[in-house]
C-alpha cells in the first residue's frame, strides 16, 4: 500500500492535470483549436484574449480546481500513513504541473502551469495563497503584464512558506514546480525585455489573434 499510494498520486496527478478547459472549450464551443491562435498557450490569459470574458473565467476555475482536488486527496491519504500531507500534496502536484504541461491527450502539448501552482499553494498554506494572490493582482493592475505578475507572485509565495512553517521538503517538492513554471514563461521573459510583452486587461472584449 505504501509503495502504491507514490505510483498513484503520480498517474493521478498527471492524468488528471492533463486535462486542458482551454483546449476543450476551444473544440467545443469555438470550434478552433487555442493552441494555433494568439501566443498558441492553451491557458487562460491566451484564451481570454482570443475569445474574449464569457467563459475565460470558467477556464480559470476548472484550472484551478483539477490540480486542487487531485493534490488534497493524496495529500490526506499521505496523512494516513506518514502524517505527511503537505509533502503528499506538493509530491502530487509535480505530476500536475507536467501532466498539465505535456498532457498525453493532445500530443503533450499543454500550458504553462501558474493556476495549478496557485491552487497547490493555497493547499499548502492558505495564507500563502492569499498574499501571493494580492500580489499578483496589485501587479496586474499596476505593470499590467500577466506573465510577470504571476511569476512574481509564485516565487513570492515559495519564499513565504519557509517562515510559515511548510515541511521543507514540501518547499522543496514546490520551488521545483514553480522553477519548472518560470523556465515555461521563457518566450514571456524573452517579450518583457524587449518590450514587446502583451498587456492584460480585465475587459471582456475579444482581440485579434497574433
Amino acid at each position: 500500500m505504501k509503495v502504491l499510494i507514490w505510483i498513484l498520486a503520480a498517474l493521478a496527478g498527471y492524468l488528471v492535470a492533463g486535462i486542458n478547459p482551454a483546449i476543450v472549450f476551444s473544440k467545443l464551443i469555438y470550434h478552433q483549436d487555442i493552441r494555433t491562435l494568439g501566443s498558441g498557450n492553451p491557458g487562460f490569459t491566451n484564451f481570454k484574449r482570443v475569445f474574449g470574458n464569457k467563459f475565460a473565467w470558467y477556464v480559470l476555475i476548472l484550472d484551478l480546481v483539477k490540480s486542487a482536488i487531485v493534490c488534497f486527496l493524496f495529500g490526506l491519504w499521505f496523512r494516513h500513513l506518514y502524517g505527511w500531507m503537505q509533502i503528499g500534496i506538493a509530491y502530487t502536484a509535480v505530476f500536475s504541473v507536467l501532466g498539465h504541461a505535456y498532457p498525453v491527450y493532445y500530443k503533450f502539448q499543454g500550458g504553462k502551469g501558474f493556476l495549478v501552482n496557485l491552487s497547490v499553494l493555497y493547499l499548502l498554506d492558505w495564507r500563502v495563497g492569499l498574499i501571493a494572490t494580492g500580489i499578483m493582482v496589485v501587479l496586474i493592475l499596476t505593470v499590467k503584464y500577466m506573465s510577470l505578475a504571476t511569476m512574481c507572485a509564485l516565487v513570492a509565495g515559495t519564499l513565504l512558506l519557509i517562515p510559515f512553517g511548510c515541511d521543507r521538503i514540501a518547499i522543496l517538492l514546490y520551488g521545483f514546480c514553480v522553477i519548472f513554471m518560470i523556465v515555461r514563461h521563457r518566450e514571456n521573459i524573452k517579450r518583457l525585455l524587449n518590450h514587446t510583452e502583451s498587456k492584460f486587461s480585465l475587459g471582456g472584449s475579444k482581440q485579434k489573434s497574433e
